[in-house]
């Protein structure tokens, strides 16, 4: 049986902001904090739609199409800058009325968890940041290669098939190969270029001590992104930070080890997610 509820769009920051709701705000939910999760760098909505499935059981749960993907606004100009994006957050929790909800942000959307979080908007109850890049000034850079996601959303503007994206994705099952060559050509090229170069150039670690809310940081074991002297430095910036490793995983975490990513969440947003 599906928690899908339905998507929907608001007017919020100056864009327009389209989401994909789960679950409700019914039964054991409406103890619950609701969810907002935040995904990456070109991951619309609705590929994360697996996710919304299990975290609709115990949770209402908002997956966002950020800025420039899926189906919210993507225009020539508009500013994709992290500022931004940590606006888009809070105001889409304030026009839907959440006084309490937790962030569970993805890559790029654990960047822009963080920027929201340090602006300490009013509601914000927990974050969680899945395995952020750690780049920024004087850093080293972010693992993957830009031309990595610019050739594969020029592809997929022209028409790509399962076959054509395995090429990029080699690891992922036919089903998700399929959703994101038929949602990819929705990742606004300049928006994603934008995002991809501001990872170096964004100082998320200076964020960190403003963050007033309890936090989880959840790493992959393969990928690169987070070392453990990585996780150290964010430690000594949020003193409070509680971690969790799932081994097996690459970036894609819940792609790669899916019960191991809900596994990881534990019982930090309210209730666990294994079944």
């Amino acid at each position: 049986m599906t928690t899908f509820l339905h998507g929907g769009h608001v007017h919020v920051n100056g864009i327009r902001q389209h989401y994909l709701r789960y679950g409700g705000s019914d039964a054991d939910r409406a103890a619950r904090d609701p969810v907002i999760i935040v995904p990456g760098i070109t991951s619309p909505a609705i590929t994360w739609g697996f996710v919304g499935e299990r975290f609709g059981t115990g949770f209402d749960t908002y997956i966002l199409d950020v800025r420039g993907r899926g189906l919210s606004s993507a225009e020539a100009g508009l500013d994709y800058g992290l500022d931004a994006q940590a606006r888009d957050v809070a105001t889409f929790a304030e026009a839907l009325g959440l006084r309490r909800y937790s962030v569970v942000g993805h890559s790029m959307g654990a960047r822009i968890g963080v920027r929201a979080a340090a602006g300490r908007p009013a509601g914000l109850a927990r974050l969680v940041m899945v395995d952020p890049p750690v780049s920024g000034p004087g850093r080293r850079p972010y693992p993957a290669q830009l031309p990595w996601y610019v050739d594969s959303i020029r592809l997929a503007q022209q028409g790509i098939d399962v076959e054509g994206m395995r090429r990029f994705c080699p690891t992922w099952t036919d089903a998700q190969l399929r959703l994101r060559a038929e949602w990819l050509h929705t990742c606004n090229e300049d928006a994603v270029v934008r995002s991809f170069e501001d990872f170096h150039r964004d100082d998320i670690h200076a964020d960190m001590p403003r963050v007033a809310v309890p936090t989880l940081l959840v790493t992959a074991g393969r990928g690169d992104v987070v070392r453990a002297e990585e996780v150290a430095e964010i430690r000594a910036l949020l003193p409070d930070l509680l971690v969790s490793h799932v081994a097996g995983a690459g970036h894609m975490i819940p792609w790669d080890d899916e019960a191991g990513f809900y596994a990881a969440l534990g019982d930090f947003l309210g209730a666990p997610l294994t079944q």
